[in-house]
């Protein structure tokens, strides 16, 4: 197995941002692939790939502003904010070239950052992503008083979305470091074909726990929108037309948290150059319900880009 190492950079903004590096092997094949993972995670739920992908491939792993070890001295107000801290990561380490591996919301970062600096990104992979049109925060659901329907409204607000129970619960279990209420909800919704070993399971646990920005990153989210069109909580500014670099489009079939739905928005904005593969019994985590299958998909993934 090869050695990962834990590592820190200092950003020009004045931020500090914690990675994980898994140096290849330095065979000719072998290829960066830059990991930017999800909501209440780091890089640390990164492991299992790190350990298991092609060792010929150099893997690094970030920490997101005010997720696991990196600092948040600055609040964060959109997907952008992020994807700005990466392009000061990648020029920080010269990075120049790469493949760009997001996860659940690190998606729309990585979405965000290829259409920005397309120079950088020689592919995308999205694994789980979240929507080119956002993650939504719906209101409870209320009856419309003209067709007397009952439906969701999205919310539209920061404060709207500090007052939703999903909040309120998560941040009050970081808040009392009540693991056992972040085990149960992850149970329910990602860890829903089997769960990570006791010992991982109790670090991603820890890891969660050290998330500074709960609160913005849903609010971020939910505002964000690169399509076309518009939605109730942000204008679509068409920059998913820029992605124009090979892309892969990774969807369990079980995912509880990112719908069906959104991963077909997601294939729809992105058009026709993007690959899409469904992982079988599959949920939200590929790296603990279908390790090797994914493994093997973004390798033989990979290997098409290089013989293209």
């Amino acid at each position: 197995m090869l050695e990962i190492e834990f590592k820190s950079l200092q950003l020009s903004n004045g931020e500090t941002m914690a990675y994980r590096l898994r140096r290849g092997t330095g065979t000719a094949n072998g290829r960066t692939l830059l990991l930017v993972h999800g909501n209440m995670t780091s890089s640390v739920h990164w492991d299992l790939f790190m350990e298991s992908f092609d060792p010929s491939h150099t893997l690094i792993a970030v920490d997101l502003r005010g997720f696991g070890a990196s600092t948040y001295h600055v609040p964060v107000r959109s997907i952008a904010d992020f994807s700005e801290d990466l392009r000061l990561f990648v020029d920080g380490l010269s990075l120049t070239s790469f493949t760009l591996m997001g996860w659940s919301m690190g998606g729309g970062v990585a979405m965000q950052f290829a259409a920005s600096y397309p120079q950088y990104v020689e592919a995308l992979i999205l694994l789980a992503s979240m929507s080119t049109r956002g993650y939504p925060c719906y209101h409870a659901e209320e009856k419309d008083e003209q067709s007397g329907q009952v439906q969701a409204r999205r919310l539209r607000t920061r404060a709207e979305i500090a007052e939703m129970d999903k909040t309120k619960l998560v941040q009050r279990a970081y808040d009392h470091r009540d693991k056992a209420f972040l085990r149960n909800l992850w149970n329910r919704q990602v860890y829903v074909i089997q769960e990570p070993d006791e010992v991982r399971y109790e670090t991603y646990l820890n890891d969660m726990l050290t998330q500074k920005n709960l609160l913005d990153v849903y609010d971020a989210m939910n505002r964000f929108n690169m399509s076309a069109k518009d939605h109730e909580a942000g204008d679509g500014s068409s920059d998913a037309a820029r992605l124009s670099m090979p892309t892969l489009v990774l969807w369990g079939n079980q995912d509880k948290v990112v719908t069906r739905q959104m991963t077909e928005e997601l294939v729809e904005d992105l058009g026709g150059h993007v690959v899409y593969r469904e992982l079988d019994h599959t949920g939200h985590s590929p790296m603990v319900d279908n390790l090797a299958l994914l493994c093997r998909v973004v390798a033989e993934f990979m290997e098409r880009r290089r013989l293209a």
